[in-house]
């Protein structure tokens, strides 16, 4: 066998072995969808690595497919500086995640009363912002989740962790954004961010993140047949 060969026959056992892996992964149940849309990535980054036609492409394409199937683009940062702006001394903390989702992570203060799954009137400008657009950007997708504190039974708290997730999107929607992009999660207190032994630990666990993201291969899409193409300046 050439050497040409052997690297090919690498690269093609490191795309099988990726592919196989995301197609595991994609099952898991106990997997976090942060720990999902990372293998997953890696595995279509392998692939498209591997049409490169040698051990070494694959091994890129899996490392930059990695990052979760994200695109970190210029409209997200875009839309990550809007947000910063939106929120300038309201609590909210807006963040660029590892694998390229733009975070919004709303404390209890300006977003729910205790006990309770309807809108504080600070939150609704920063939702205002944050809906612009929403729909127009092609791949785009939105995870609202609603998080409690400890306080209560699992009976009290899923679901209204769920109503309060369900609460921004509706806001969303009646402010133009596509429901079909939007998903909502509920998780009660499973993941507390601080503890729930204290008055100020309990009131960091009551809050809602919402997650920004666009699809990497969407992203880098190339512009569709007959597309014009501007000569550049002379």
């Amino acid at each position: 066998m050439t050497s040409t060969n052997k690297i090919t026959s690498t690269g093609r056992g490191l795309v099988l072995a990726a592919t196989s892996a995301a197609i595991m992964l994609a099952g898991c149940a106990n997997m976090t969808e942060t720990q999902r849309n990372t293998g997953i990535g890696a595995g279509i980054g392998a692939v498209a690595g591997g049409l490169i036609g040698d051990g070494k492409g694959a091994a890129i394409g899996a490392a930059a497919g990695a990052a979760g199937g994200y695109a970190w683009s210029k409209y997200m940062e875009n839309k990550r500086q809007q947000m910063q702006t939106a929120t300038a001394g309201t609590g909210v903390q807006v963040t660029q995640t590892p694998d390229n989702q733009l975070k919004l992570h709303i404390p209890n203060d300006i977003s729910f009363e205790t006990g309770r799954a309807d809108l504080q009137a600070r939150l609704r400008p920063i939702l205002d912002q944050f809906a612009q657009g929403l729909g127009q950007q092609p791949g785009t997708e939105v995870l609202v989740v609603g998080h409690a504190d400890s306080t209560g039974t699992d009976a009290i708290n899923n679901p209204l962790s769920q109503q309060r997730a369900n609460s921004v999107r509706d806001y969303l929607v009646s402010r133009g954004a596509d429901s079909r992009i939007i998903r909502t999660e509920g998780r009660g207190s499973r993941e507390p961010v601080a503890s729930n032994a204290t008055d100020a630990g309990r009131a960091q666990n009551r809050r809602v993140e919402i997650f920004l993201s666009e699809r990497a291969q969407v992203a880098a899409a190339p512009a569709p047949y007959g597309t014009p193409v501007r000569a550049p300046a002379r």
